[in-house]
């Protein structure tokens, strides 16, 4: 697939699913045969938000995001730490000098360690852009395991302009699409009452569209707080609708 057929079916999938089915294949070609994603709209000075309101796509073993993920591994990564602070590009070789250059500490010397065991040697970070003190996302490209260091960077130098495009082009897409954490699910009905209060309407008049009671579009909202782990309504709003999920046509 040339960079614009790639371009072209990005732009047109409708669903992060078959997204990511053509992104993976896109950058496996490259010789990165194994992503992961991240993004979080709740990131504060001390915390990235609740991990299951990240949006994580990836195509690592289950072995893998079981501990690096399920662990919280990820919060002592070197590389996450540096697309925390940094946008663009960066090669793993930071990591090798850090190594060398003894000023790893002992928690990151176990993510070391975790990747190795993982068969995880070489690969690119990229940090995006955001323009929001609270969301940062990123992506690790973790080169096949055959590969060193020095040979990944040779096809970064040949082709890391266009990978970093595409990367760009699969991080802004995937703001676009619809996504459900885990265990953050809403019902139809859930659904469409934070969807006519997005509208402003009120409690009564949402019963009368909904041709319920009002306690019963109560018990609607109540769930919807619930299941997205909020507070009020109005955070409820907002949260689904980061998460493109009111609102959204189908496919």
């Amino acid at each position: 697939m040339s960079l614009r057929d790639y371009l072209h079916c990005i732009a047109r999938c409708p669903t992060i699913e078959e997204l990511w089915d053509a992104h993976t294949e896109k950058m496996n070609s490259y010789g990165f045969d194994r992503l992961i994603y991240g993004f979080t709209r709740y990131r504060t000075s001390k915390s990235l938000g609740d991990p299951e309101d990240f949006v994580i796509l990836t195509n690592h073993s289950r072995d893998f995001t079981d501990e690096f993920l399920g662990q919280g591994l990820y919060t002592h990564s070197p590389m996450v730490h540096w697309a925390l602070a940094n946008d663009g590009a960066c090669s793993w070789t930071v990591l090798h000098d850090m190594v060398r250059e003894k000023v790893i500490t002992a928690s990151e010397q176990r993510v070391l360690d975790f990747n190795r065991r993982m068969n995880v040697f070489a690969g690119y970070t990229v940090s995006f852009k955001s323009i929001s003190a609270r969301s940062k996302g990123a992506i690790a490209l973790t080169a096949r395991a055959e590969m060193s260091q020095a040979e990944i960077d040779n096809v970064w130098a040949e082709h890391g302009n266009d990978i970093k495009l595409m990367n760009d082009i699969a991080h802004l897409k995937i703001l676009t699409l619809p996504y459900t954490a885990p265990n953050r699910t809403l019902t139809n009905r859930q659904r469409e009452a934070l969807e006519w209060v997005g509208d402003g309407k009120t409690t009564q008049d949402i019963a009368v569209l909904m041709g319920l009671t009002p306690a019963t579009v109560e018990k609607h909202l109540r769930l919807a707080r619930e299941a997205l782990a909020v507070e009020t309504t109005a955070q409820a709003v907002l949260k689904a609708a980061f998460a493109n999920q009111m609102f959204v046509m189908d496919v």
